[in-house]
């Protein structure tokens, strides 16, 4: 992995592309684990598989938040007393992306301390955070900005507002179409 950054770069280069290419895996892990906890929510909830693979402790539901803390623990861990490099730091980075995804996705219930999985602050922790992640994974440092690079910011920012504009009117209609539904789940579903 390190080979694959230090051929004829300087080493503020390699460094800056290193970043880029681990912030891209803490996003696509972040993303994905999302994704993939919600799926199973769904499915455990509506009954497709089964509420075993909830897990109790002493009749108290042990939400994933909690996994994703011990591996933004561990994550942390290793890299500041194993200070991994090559495919090691690659893993972490990985591991860090996933605790990322299982805390935030249950964002709304540990910043109001309870309540249901589906809050809308989980959503918007998400998009937050995956914006933040793509913008470290993808953007230029702005060092080297140039024209091209303000004009390309300017027309984000109006994308971003439109795409505001447009999640909201999405989660307003899902609210109203699936927020019922989903609710249910969660009332009737296993605890």
């Amino acid at each position: 992995m390190e080979t694959e950054f230090a051929t004829n770069i300087s080493p503020d280069e390699a460094l800056t592309r290193l970043k880029h290419h681990l912030a891209r895996m803490v996003l696509a892990a972040f993303i994905f684990t999302f994704v993939m906890a919600r799926i199973l929510v769904i499915f455990i909830m509506a009954g497709k598989l089964p509420p075993a693979l909830f897990f109790h402790v002493k009749g108290t539901h042990v939400h994933h938040l909690n996994y994703g803390i011990f591996l933004l623990s561990f994550s942390g861990a290793a890299l500041q007393f194993a200070q991994p490099k090559g495919k090691w730091l690659t893993l972490v980075a990985v591991i860090y992306g996933i605790g990322l995804g299982l805390t935030f996705d249950e964002f709304g219930m540990w910043l109001h301390l309870g309540g249901l999985y589906w809050q809308r602050a989980s959503y918007d922790a998400v998009v937050t955070v995956a914006a933040l992640l793509a913008l470290i994974a993808y953007g230029s440092t702005i060092r080297k900005w140039r024209p091209q690079h303000v004009i390309t910011l300017i027309v984000l920012i109006a994308m971003l507002c439109v795409f505001g504009v447009i999640l909201k009117k999405s989660l307003t209609w899902a609210s109203h179409d699936f927020g019922p539904r989903l609710y249910e789940l969660e009332m009737n579903g296993p605890s």
